[in-house]
């Protein structure tokens, strides 16, 4: 009988699956397994009506639709593999909905706010200023994912950094462009970069942390959170700003400039345009903001 090992296991061998996205799916299934025990079954013996049991768990314990929705596709995405290996003839959990989410906008910054966002940097000397600039401009320029810009790597670049070549979500290779200010900001860090590396392990790694080591997700996070709060006190903007603001940031200024959502979509790395059309709904929203504030009709009077 197969179990949920063995599925994280060919997700892993044969799909080849990220170690952070088969955590997610262990996380996951772990749960489901566990809630199924402690009902008197099986995982892979669940019925459609267990699987809405378990998500009504779930809710209770408060967690979000768009968490319980993940963990329901971790689901599927198990009773498919126990389909297609007939360890079951039917699938229960195609016949159990997503729940409802609320559509919210992506968090990211305008034009003028990324700029401000861009200098703190210099202007602050908060923590390390040539690499935190070569950072944000190199995430921002090239719409990068966290995870992309912790594993790029000088060969994975051109020679006067205009270019790169990322490894994106499902081991899907594309280009990236980065502007000469991002440049410019690379080429200056390199030296600093450097002198770190004398007393550090080697790494072709780009960005690294103030011990030489490569720069993790979680040391990025933490980078990006400092000067966001920064940010919110100098400007006294309260925004939410993370490393996945800097790649809606880029998205939104391209559909706002008339880049075609094709072109956005593929320098984003996104398999679907669905994905991509979320930027096109920002943009409409800056616009009725405009209207609303600038046309005299827009106004109720008193």
């Amino acid at each position: 009988m197969l179990k949920i090992a063995d599925y994280l296991d060919y997700l892993t061998n044969v799909r080849g699956m990220s170690a952070q996205t088969l955590r997610a799916y262990y996380n996951d299934l772990e749960k489901f397994a566990t809630w199924s025990r402690t009902h008197g079954i099986e995982a892979e013996d669940a019925t459609a009506r267990d699987i809405r049991f378990f998500m009504e768990e779930l809710g209770i314990q408060r967690l979000s639709a768009v968490s319980v929705n993940r963990c329901l596709s971790s689901i599927r995405g198990f009773f498919r593999y126990l389909v297609r290996f007939s360890v079951r003839a039917d699938d229960p959990s195609a016949r159990v909905r997503n729940l409802k989410t609320p559509k919210t906008l992506p968090s990211f910054l305008w034009e003028s706010e990324m700029a401000q966002f861009a200098e703190l940097p210099e202007i602050s000397a908060l923590l390390w200023t040539e690499r935190d600039a070569a950072l944000i401009l190199t995430m921002y320029s090239g719409g990068l994912r966290i995870s992309e810009i912790v594993s790029l790597c000088l060969c994975d670049c051109e020679s006067d950094f205009s270019t790169a070549l990322v490894v994106g979500k499902g081991d899907r290779e594309r280009p990236v462009f980065f502007s000469k200010e991002a440049q410019n900001a690379v080429i200056a860090y390199l030296p600093a970069r450097l002198e770190k590396l004398k007393t550090a392990p080697p790494t072709d790694r780009l960005f690294i942390s103030m011990r030489g080591k490569p720069l993790s997700i979680s040391g990025t996070r933490w980078i990006i959170a400092q000067y966001s709060a920064l940010f919110n006190v100098k400007t006294g903007i309260d925004k939410n700003i993370h490393p996945h603001s800097l790649r809606h940031s880029f998205a939104t200024h391209l559909v706002k400039a008339g880049c075609d959502i094709r072109v956005v979509q593929e320098l984003l790395g996104h398999q679907t345009i669905s994905t991509t059309a979320r930027y096109v709904h920002v943009d409409i929203e800056h616009l009725k903001d405009v209207y609303s504030h600038a046309h005299p009709h827009a106004h109720s009077r008193p």
